[in-house]
């Protein structure tokens, strides 16, 4: 086995396979019991929009801003994400069991997140390392030197049926995302949160950080209500594993392009988008929905792994690939490969 790094992504169970069942209340449901998920968008009492429930990504990704371009970035920024990404980012917020910053709101991997709506408040619970963050919807502004934190301060306000919540005060120490791309004490986020109906959030989430990037970028996001379940607790034990980190971009097992090829294509889970294999500049890259793609690091001429999670493509007795296995800690994820392309 070469001696590349090899990151433990801890990822929870799916929801739906957590607490026990309880009837989410004042959910509408159709006449068989089943949550009516493209009913009108539930009300609060003032009349706006109520975004409250159990949500969780539908498009997300660990490389939510791997389509930046070089000239996107200015130079410093530019030469420590080449330096983390040479070094497998084992120094990042996410192998060290640290908060993850403004990548929170994007939804991080599966886990769900809860919303809780007040009259002055909303509160955003998350799955992942049991974070929270609040919303001041009371009509107070930013502080003007806010004490820099790892998930800022945020506060709210509506425009229409459009909750708009601008965030500021985040420390340096987080990424924007799992790729490594850096951030300053000078970033601000906006986040636009609309509910199109009881089951499906959008939320445009737009970054700006004039110290690091030459440009504002915006994500678009879909998140989908997971009714009648919870959250749990997780906690983070990345960093036991980090004194095994080793390697560096390049050691990686040798694949030709011709092998390599034979992997591009959709592959289907049951309840997720399709993802998409791709080659690019001689490298696997898998994506699902709108939000960017994960390079797969090759161990073997069919195994690989993705920000450390195994990822095994299976063949049948003739060759062909037929699948895309990923083996996160509780259990493989087999995705069908839908077409040869």
């Amino acid at each position: 086995m070469n001696k590349i790094a090899t990151m433990l992504i801890l990822v929870g169970v799916p929801l739906m396979a957590q607490w026990p069942k309880h009837a989410s209340p004042g959910l509408p449901r159709t006449p068989d019991g089943k949550p009516n998920l493209s009913a009108p968008t539930p009300l609060f009492g003032d009349g706006k929009p109520d975004l409250s429930g159990v949500w969780v990504v539908r498009n997300g990704s660990f490389y939510l801003t791997w389509d930046l371009k070089p000239n996107d970035m200015l130079p410093w920024a530019a030469a420590l994400y080449k330096q983390r990404e040479a070094d497998f980012r084992r120094e990042t917020d996410g192998i060290a069991c640290l908060p993850p910053g403004p990548k929170a709101a994007i939804g991080v991997g599966p886990f769900p997140i809860k919303i809780i709506q007040t009259r002055d408040l909303v509160v955003i619970l998350h799955e992942y390392d049991t974070i929270f963050r609040q919303i001041f919807t009371d009509g107070r502004a930013l502080p003007e030197n806010a004490n820099p934190t790892w998930m800022g301060y945020s506060i709210g306000r509506w425009d229409g049926d459009t909750l708009v919540v601008t965030t500021a005060g985040y420390n340096d120490r987080s990424t924007i995302d799992l790729a490594g791309h850096p951030h300053t004490e000078a970033l601000q986020m906006t986040e636009r949160f609309h509910r199109r109906d009881v089951g499906h959030l959008d939320v445009q989430i737009t970054l700006d950080d004039p110290k690091a990037y030459t440009k504002p970028w915006t994500l678009p996001m879909e998140f989908a209500l997971v009714p009648d379940e919870d959250l749990m607790e997780y906690v983070c034990e990345n960093e036991r594993d980090a004194k095994h980190l080793v390697g560096k971009s390049g050691e990686e097992f040798r694949i030709s392009p011709d092998v390599l090829a034979q992997y591009v294509g959709k592959y289907q889970v049951a309840t997720r988008p399709p993802a998409v294999v791709s080659l690019e500049d001689g490298r696997l890259m898998v994506g699902e929905g709108q939000s960017g793609k994960t390079p797969l690091v090759a161990h073997s001429a069919t195994f690989f792994t993705m920000e450390g999670t195994g990822v095994e493509f299976l063949k049948d007795e003739k060759g062909a690939v037929t699948a895309m296995v990923e083996h996160w800690v509780e259990g493989d994820r087999k995705y069908v490969r839908l077409d040869n392309r």
